[in-house]
Order: structure tokens, then C-alpha cells, then sequence
């Protein structure tokens, strides 16, 4: 079916019904009253929400390592004083 054709018969049986001058009671409070409602709590905005922060953080920190390997002078190297940190509770003649 074509579309043109289509909106005009649905505009010329829209058209056909008029629309009634009732007004159901209360109408107008009762659509207020929904806008001034509050929105209900969504459990997926918190979780979103919170998920995004943790993100936004993990990249700060990334970026803060980066930049300090990257101006890290020439002499010291992150891997010996990172096996160092992991491996200080280990004695030193421990056998594996």
C-alpha cells in the first residue's frame, strides 16, 4: 500500500470523528498531578551511574601511570621495583 494514500485515509477517518467538548472530572488536576509526581527510582540509572564514575576514575589513574613511566627517569626501570613490591613478603631462599 502507498503511503500517501495510507495518511490520507487515515487523516480523512480521523477527520470523520469529531471530538467530543466532555471533558471527563478532574481531568486537568489529575494530568497535573501525574507531573508532579516524581520519577520513579530506575536501579539501572544507580548502577549506570555508579559504573560510569568507577570508569572515569580507572582512566584517571591510567593516564596518571602512564605519564609517570612515561617521565620516569632513564636509570629505573617499573618491572624490577614492581617485582620488588610483589615479591617483598617472599624470603629470599624460598624455593618454588
Amino acid at each position: 500500500m502507498n503511503l500517501a494514500e495510507l495518511e490520507t485515509k487515515l487523516i480523512a477517518a480521523a477527520r470523520s470523528h469529531l471530538p467530543s467538548d466532555r471533558v471527563p472530572y478532574a481531568f486537568e488536576q489529575r494530568v497535573l498531578a501525574q507531573l508532579r509526581k516524581p520519577p520513579a527510582a530506575d536501579p539501572a540509572a544507580f548502577w549506570a551511574r555508579a559504573l560510569w564514575r568507577g570508569a572515569l576514575s580507572c582512566v584517571a589513574v591510567v593516564l596518571l601511570l602512564s605519564a609517570f613511566a612515561w617521565f620516569a627517569p632513564a636509570g629505573s626501570d617499573l618491572s624490577d621495583h614492581l617485582d620488588d613490591t610483589v615479591l617483598a613478603a617472599v624470603p629470599r631462599d624460598a624455593e618454588f
